[in-house]
């Protein structure tokens, strides 16, 4: 029984992912919520890495994203009630970045579609989906490689050697090197209760 559950409860992700986004989802109030946190997010990382950039150079900037980013996504996702993370199918610490099932057929979707000539700060995708523990809204929005971010994400013989030794102490597994700007380089996800 758990099994047939179990892959009822995967069609229903596969199809909304399949289907797109929801009218319903667009025009949901959590929506619009959801997108003022991830700027929100944005914003307080940006302002940081660009401090960080300035005052240390690009390994200050590591510790930004390995120990800023977590508070700033659980300090929203506290705070709003919802899950808020960044997430890539190519991941500095797959603890806190891999996608779900449903993530991953987003962003192989936005892939897609900068591939295609979408700016990645327009890409976006807002859906109600159902789960096993009922329905939710789902929100993200692409992360494109900025040409600063090529300094720690870019190809590894362009790496600085202090760069790399700072994100090989830092990230252990990380998988997130080799990307050129305007490429994908993940999305920021959210994802809530579907509001009464």
């Amino acid at each position: 029984m758990y099994k047939l559950a179990r892959l009822v409860a995967l069609s229903s992700v596969a199809f909304a992912v399949a289907a797109g986004p929801s009218r319903a989802a667009d025009e949901a109030p959590e929506v619009a919520a959801m997108r003022a946190a991830v700027k929100e997010f944005e914003q307080t990382l940006g302002g940081a890495l660009k401090k960080e950039l300035a005052e240390r150079g690009p390994e200050g900037a590591i510790e930004v994203c390995r120990d800023l980013a977590p508070k700033v996504a659980s300090e929203l996702s506290r705070r709003n009630g919802w899950r808020i993370a960044r997430v890539s199918v190519r991941t500095r610490n797959p603890l806190l970045g891999s996608p779900d099932a449903y993530e991953q057929g987003v962003l192989a979707d936005f892939e897609r579609r900068i591939a295609g000539g979408e700016a990645p700060a327009a890409v976006e995708s807002a859906a109600t989906v159902t789960e096993p523990a009922g329905k939710v809204t789902r929100y993200m929005r692409a992360i494109g490689i900025a040409p600063m971010c090529v300094t720690c994400h870019g190809a590894p013989e362009n790496i600085p050697a202090g760069v790399k030794a700072a994100l090989d102490a830092a990230y252990p597994h990380d998988a997130a090197r080799g990307y050129s700007p305007g490429q994908l380089r993940g999305a920021f996800t959210v994802k809530g209760p579907v509001a009464p």
